[in-house]
């Protein structure tokens, strides 16, 4: 499963979401508005920095909306 921590209004985020969707990725978004989610985005990443994706699948965790776009085009 891939999970996207994200702000609505971050540029960067809105960029990989649509990545996602116009390529038919299914992902989960997690909003860090949610004081739950950004916590838990900080305990896994270390930082409050989005967009974050998190492949439960493969163990893997990054940042950078390039590095995701380039991440994802490699598993799909």
């Amino acid at each position: 499963m891939l999970d996207l921590f994200v702000l609505e209004s971050c540029p960067y985020c809105k960029k990989v979401m649509s990545f996602m969707d116009e390529n038919d990725i299914k992902y989960h978004k997690v909003d860090i508005t949610n004081k739950a989610s950004e916590e838990a985005l900080i305990q896994m990443g270390g930082k409050r920095q989005v967009p974050f994706l998190v492949d439960t699948d493969r163990n893997i965790q990054m940042y950078e909306s390039a590095d995701i776009i380039e991440y994802i085009k490699t598993i799909i």
